[in-house]
């Protein structure tokens, strides 16, 4: 992406750019009419650094098992940063300014339209103006707006003087070429706000530059990558890249039409969801333990405090799976050893705890009405959440600490899409054996076994364990419920689950239930010799 902005800036000089990934297509010709509504807007179009459209996908089945649409983000969270300083950058479907792309900061008056904003960035500042600079200032700014473009250092040079002590405050060529890399014709592109190339270039020349500036060395001894581009140091470089253009003062648009502009194809099997949530998830936590975490990068700076807020979410979310998978295990555990996951608590602490639940319960319900999100869409994102912390996020945790502590770096693995060649939906049955199925499988086997621990030891116990149970029960087949679709995608088909599970898993309970009964672990031996006695005397 970094090589192409560079030949593009050679060649054409777009003042736009458009990003869409190569399993994308154009779904509406208005498209990039939509996007240049607001980047060619007197108003907004100055501080745009992107318009970000959501992405809507084909070839999901009709339940949308592992939550692929991501209808909570895509029509939640990144509506409700439309309204703070604007959505993040998703990686496909966006539309940019070039110059955001080059680490300028944003255009926000006219007093801002300086020819040169590189030298506030490096010389911290304007210096006080003269009537020689306004001059130069007024000259400039007609050069930038002309079709041609400054296409040699030394027209640059000439073009910027007038500056008080024009030594201290005109970049020189060598921090141009450190920042931009060695050529001039690139590097005088960057200038142009409006783009365009002269009608008088060479094309043999430009092809010749075009192949210079894509070279593989290019970007050595430069800040491409770090400051202007794409930003590496992530497999998620879209939310560290537009994270970047925000703490600069940009601000982005999120442009929701009612035909989806741009459709694509995302995994449909389980396994490929999973390893494609394991991306995302690595992603944030490289993010996490690097310079640009937001927790601490460019305080000061033009990232308002919500839009950090949102941006830190963003990346210490794969740390919940932690806490997440005790909240799956503790009922189980509840069963097996007889105790309750609640407490006993005070009235007082009793009211606290509704009216928290029932606020979140009422911010939920207030989303899905302002947002138009289904019952059904959420449910499954509350599902695959759950999924997603106990195997793609957890094991997203400890990969990430293992490339900060001991420098095991990840690869990068290109999730594979469903065809349609074998039938609909023919991706959706397929089992591709991973780790980290291992993770929820096991969450899964200890519930199920819990339950059949607690059933057990109420019916060996008499009716009065029956009121105790239902409250255990519950918190289990809660998280039960919450990884059926798991359950479903490692043994079901679509709509119904195969007759010899049923069989199997009826038969495996009622020979652990009479184990359980028979072996009786959780009563001591004092107990057992009291019944016992008891049994003698009744007898």
């Amino acid at each position: 992406m970094n090589a192409l902005i560079r030949v593009s800036a050679v060649l054409t000089n777009g003042a736009y750019l458009l990003n869409v990934d190569c399993d994308h297509y154009f779904n509406s010709s208005k498209a990039l009419r939509e996007a240049m509504c607001f980047m060619m807007d007197p108003a907004l179009g100055r501080k745009t650094c992107y318009v970000q459209f959501p992405q809507r996908f084909d070839g999901i089945d009709l339940h949308d098992r592992y939550a692929n649409r991501n209808i909570v983000f895509f029509d939640i969270n990144m509506k409700g940063l439309d309204g703070i300083q604007g959505p993040m950058y998703v990686g496909t479907g966006c539309c940019f300014n070039r110059q955001a792309l080059y680490g300028y900061d944003p255009v926000l008056t006219e007093a801002d339209l300086e020819p040169n904003i590189i030298v506030k960035s490096f010389c911290g500042g304007r210096k006080k103006k003269n009537k020689s600079y306004m001059d130069n200032k007024n000259r400039m700014m007609k050069r930038t707006e002309s079709s041609a473009p400054i296409f040699n250092m030394e027209d640059i040079e000439e073009g910027i003087e007038g500056y008080d002590d024009e030594r201290s405050m005109l970049m020189s060529q060598k921090k141009l070429e450190k920042r931009f890399g060695q050529s001039p014709i690139f590097t005088a592109s960057t200038f142009m706000t409006q783009g365009g190339i002269p009608p008088s270039t060479n094309p043999a020349s430009l092809l010749k530059e075009a192949i210079h500036v894509i070279s593989c060395g290019y970007e050595d001894k430069t800040e491409w990558g770090k400051e202007i581009g794409w930003i590496y140091g992530s497999v998620t470089e879209d939310i560290l890249t537009g994270f970047k253009m925000h703490t600069r003062g940009w601000i982005s648009i999120y442009c929701m039409p009612s035909r989806p502009c741009f459709k694509g194809s995302a995994p449909i099997n389980l396994s490929d969801r999973l390893n494609q949530v394991l991306r995302w998830a690595l992603g944030s936590v490289e993010i996490l333990f690097s310079r640009h975490c937001p927790i601490w990068y460019n305080h000061g700076g033009r990232l308002k405090f919500l839009e950090r807020m949102a941006y830190i979410n963003t990346i210490v979310y794969p740390i919940t799976s932690i806490p997440l998978i005790a909240y799956c295990v503790l009922p189980a555990i509840c069963l097996l050893t007889n105790k309750f996951i609640i407490p006993e608590i005070s009235n007082y602490a009793g009211m606290f705890f509704i009216l928290m639940f029932a606020s979140i319960m009422a911010t939920g319900i207030l989303e899905l009405q302002w947002s138009g999100v289904g019952i059904e869409d959420w449910w499954r994102n509350e599902q695959f959440w759950v999924i997603g912390g106990t195997s793609a996020h957890l094991f997203a945790v400890f990969q990430g600490l293992l490339k900060v502590l001991a420098g095991i770096d990840t690869n990068f693995t290109v999730t594979s899409k469903a065809n349609d060649e074998d039938g609909d939906f023919a991706e959706l049955y397929v089992f591709k054996w991973t780790s980290l199925l291992i993770p929820p499988t096991t969450v899964l086997v200890i519930n199920m076994v819990g339950m059949v621990a607690g059933i057990s030891y109420a019916i060996n116990s008499g009716y009065q364990s029956w009121g105790p149970l239902f409250g255990k029960l519950f918190f289990s087949i809660w998280v039960i419920l919450h990884l059926y679709p798991f359950l479903k995608g490692l043994m079901g088909k679509q709509n119904r689950t195969p007759t010899i599970v049923i069989v199997w898993s009826i038969l495996l309970a009622s020979i652990f239930s009479l184990l359980w009964v028979k072996i009786d672990p959780f009563i001591s031996d004092t107990q057992k010799a009291v019944a016992m006695g008891q049994c003698g005397v009744n007898c």
